[in-house]
């Protein structure tokens, strides 16, 4: 059939809002009633794959997945896309990347260079957070060849900031700016949370704190246009606890991970969403709250339990949580 968007997208867009708000029941009930209308768009499948997600049913992920495979559109690449965040938040990183790639390749051989840069810039920033600084800036360059789209290169710039490449990662900042002056989400997250990391970069964690002011008001907006590829919501908040951590204050950087555990809807698959466990577990620590610490990073390595060994942020977290025994 031939969709409306005026009567397809509302369905979504709804379905988005209470998965964002934590309301499960709602988000469902909103695409059962679009499947009533026989109302069939590729980002409602995401939709269900991220309620599946949130409320840990995988054999309603591999459903909506194999529902996704069976058609001619971009339900197939977006839920691909869903299926290796959700292999690397739980560490499994190899097979996430093979996922990921086979999803770059395809949307690219599509002719969407805009959407395979998105993607690329996913797995750079996912491969900087991990701690793989080399296979982050690889594919940050990708990302570049293939696009200047606003979110791909703010995806790039990020992975290149938190990878040490701050020289890079300076100029494409610049760019942005640039490119997109009056723009709100550069203006009031995507700068800020790239100028903090550089500050951190330079070892000034009071600046960092200071120029994450701007994005206070939006920081708990969420940012993904697609819910594909690199979407980048909460990151002002994660890179503010990075910052105190940075400046030896523990409780405050335990409020900023709190506020990205207490909104997955928001964060979703985004791997900071398992990584705010281990941080939490680095503020407790600094903070002197050794009970809290060993829990958050009991969390951590819960959730990481069968992840691949060979992850720098892995081998750390590890490490870390010995000493507090």
């Amino acid at each position: 059939m031939t969709l409306d968007p005026d009567h397809s997208f509302p369905y979504f867009n709804l379905a988005a809002s209470y998965i964002y708000r934590d309301r499960l029941g709602e988000a469902r009930a909103t695409l059962e009633r679009a499947a009533e209308r026989n109302i069939d768009l590729p980002e409602l499948f995401v939709a269900r794959f991220q309620i599946a997600f949130l409320e840990n049913n995988q054999t309603e992920m591999d459903r909506v997945a194999a529902l996704a495979h069976e058609r001619k559109d971009w339900a197939a690449d977006w839920v691909t896309d869903q299926q290796a965040a959700v292999l690397a938040y739980s560490g499994h990183l190899q097979l996430a990347r093979g996922k990921s790639r086979r999803v770059v390749d395809l949307v690219r051989q599509a002719g969407r260079r805009d959407g395979a840069a998105q993607h690329e810039a996913a797995i750079a920033v996912r491969e900087a957070l991990y701690g793989n600084a080399n296979d982050a800036r690889q594919s940050a360059a990708r990302v570049l060849e293939l696009s200047t789209d606003r979110d791909a290169q703010y995806g790039a710039a990020l992975a290149l900031a938190l990878a040490g490449d701050s020289a890079r990662s300076q100029k494409l900042a610049d760019d942005l700016g640039m490119r997109f002056p009056e723009d709100t989400l550069v203006r009031f997250s995507y700068l800020p949370a790239l100028r903090a990391l550089l500050a951190l970069n330079r070892h000034e964690p009071s600046t960092a704190i200071e120029l994450l002011e701007a994005a206070a008001p939006y920081e708990l907006g969420y940012e993904g246009a697609n819910s594909v590829g690199f979407g980048g919501s909460l990151y002002p908040i994660y890179v503010r606890g990075l910052a105190y951590l940075a400046a030896h204050q523990g409780a405050d950087a335990a409020r900023e991970f709190q506020k990205i555990l207490d909104h997955r809807g928001i964060v979703v698959t985004d791997p900071i969403g398992a990584l705010a466990h281990l941080q939490l577990g680095r503020a407790f620590a600094l903070a002197g709250v050794r009970s809290k610490a060993k829990s958050a990073y009991n969390d951590f390595l819960t959730l990481w339990k069968d992840a691949d060994v060979e992850i720098p942020i892995l081998k750390d977290a590890k490490a870390e949580f010995a000493r507090l025994q």
